[in-house]
Formats: C-alpha cells, structure tokens, sequence
C-alpha cells in the first residue's frame, strides 16, 4: 500500500466544497491538519497515512480554507464553522462516528465537534490542538508569527521558511526545502491571500470571538465522556505545552502525553512513534 494508492474526491457540505482523500480499511479515522500556511490535509499527515491505512480506514480532508477545499470561513466562530463542515462532511459519507486526529487548527476542529455532537466521535487524539488557554496570557512568539503571515508586508517565502524552521518543529534543519516551497506556492493562492482562514479576531465582536475559542472557558468539557489522548511536543513554540494539563484538569476521560525534543508537528517530527501510539490508543 501506497500514498498512491487513495481515492480523491471533493463533495458539497452545507453548500461548499471539501475535498479529502480516502485509503484502507477498518474503523474510521479523520486526519485533521493544523492551520499554518499553505497546510493541507495530505501534505501535513505525509508521514502518517500509510501506516495507519494498515489498520484503518483514514479519511484526510482539506479543512475549510485550505487546500482544495472552499476558501474562507466564518471568523465570528471559526472552531464551529470547521467541526460543522468535517460533521456535515461525515454525514455525506454516511459515516455516523468516526475517530478524530487533529493537529493544531485541526485539533481545535476536533474538539469543537466532539463537544457539539458527541455521539459523531468515538475516540480522540489531539497534538498541541488550538483554543487551549488562549485568553489566559500572551500569544506565543511562535503564534504571533504564524497570525502575522499574511499582515504588514503580506506574505513571502522567507517569512514561511523562519515560521516553519524557527517555531514548526524542534530541528528547523530537518524540514526538506521542497516541503517549504510547496507550502509557500499553496500559501499565495489569491482566495486565500484576500481571506485568510487563520487570523486574529477583530472588529466589534472581537472579545466575544476570543473567549468562544478559547476552550478552557468551556463548561462541557467537564462532561465529555470521549476518551481522549492530548500528545503535545515538549518544545513547541507555538501552542503552549501547559495546554495539556489545562486540559486533563478538566476532561474527564484525558491521557497527556508529552513528546521530548519535539516541537509543534508531532506527528511529522516523530512519525513512527506517533503511528505506533495512535494505532494502539485507537484500538485500545
């Protein structure tokens, strides 16, 4: 089996198109991606997918805004506008529940699904996910210069390339460049560029939208019965470790697991640990 080996689609969700890629067989899985340039859903689980389609039916889509799927979204509540389009996405798939894995952006999309609809996820992985704590201090360095890529000069490819190398992942050498030139040439599609999908709230509504994806704030997540394994790098610099705790302090059902010598992208950085713990977490 090979990455060759998946079927590609793109279907209508509540009036926009997502694109995915399917492979394997077995309970299902969503690979959800993170939200930094030019990221994609193929592209950020490269190292992952294969693997995993030995024992599950992996399902990748190209959340909202990114990839091939339809660009902008709804930034008075992003989290929801994301967990609508990947639940109405499982409905058009005839899929009742699935598995989620979510990385980041794609961790926060996770989550808001599984507190909305929780009877659509049966267990849940989260790395470094976003909406952790987010209202409780300051923007890391690594945040503050992912939310800034497309402000003030706009974007370029040496602003991804320190993004990626500086604060993505632990060894900023071990990233190819072909990596950086395909996430910057996806970066610069003019839909994006004119709606970026990730940016800081603003306008009137600002601080609502600020505490509603922050959730920490969110009283469900004492009831949330989904068992749930946040794995987050011991050097990321972009959401805060400490989110991990937040997290398991306040779901019932949480396992924390803290990858040392890791940033950002886990399951890009240490991709045959990661497979083998998400095969057994999955399974368990």
């Amino acid at each position: 089996m090979s990455i060759d080996n998946m079927i590609e689609k793109t279907v209508t969700v509540n009036g926009q198109s997502i694109f995915y890629a399917e492979i394997g067989d077995g309970p299902v899985v969503l690979l959800l991606h993170g939200g930094g340039p030019g990221a994609s859903g193929v592209s950020n689980y490269s190292r992952n997918i294969v693997d995993l389609a030995e024992h599950f039916r992996v399902i990748v889509p190209d959340l909202p805004g990114y990839g091939q799927s339809s660009k902008g979204v709804d930034q008075t509540d992003p989290f929801g506008y994301l967990a609508d389009a990947i639940r109405g996405l499982l409905d058009v798939l005839g899929i009742h529940r699935a598995h989620l894995v979510g990385n980041s952006y794609g961790g926060a999309c996770a989550l808001r699904l599984a507190l909305d609809s929780p009877d659509r996820v049966e267990r849940m992985i989260l790395m470094g996910p976003g909406g952790i704590g987010t209202t409780r201090g300051l923007p890391t360095p690594g945040l503050q210069s992912l939310l800034s890529y497309y402000t003030g000069t706009g974007p370029s490819h040496q602003k991804l390339e320190n993004f990626i190398r500086q604060y993505l992942v632990f060894d900023g050498e071990s990233v190819p460049s072909d990596v950086i030139d395909m996430r910057y040439h996806s970066s610069i599609d003019p839909d994006v560029v004119a709606d970026p999908p990730l940016r800081r709230p603003s306008g009137k509504d600002a601080l609502k939208t600020m505490w509603r994806m922050d959730f920490t704030r969110d009283k469900r997540l004492a009831t949330l019965d989904i068992p749930t394994l946040v794995i987050w790098g011991a050097a990321d610099k972009v959401n805060k470790p400490a989110g991990g705790k937040m997290l398991a302090d306040r779901m019932p059902h949480c396992d924390v697991l803290t990858v040392a010598q890791t940033g950002h992208w886990v399951q890009w950085e240490r991709a045959p640990f990661f497979n083998s713990v998400t095969r057994v977490f999955l399974n368990a």
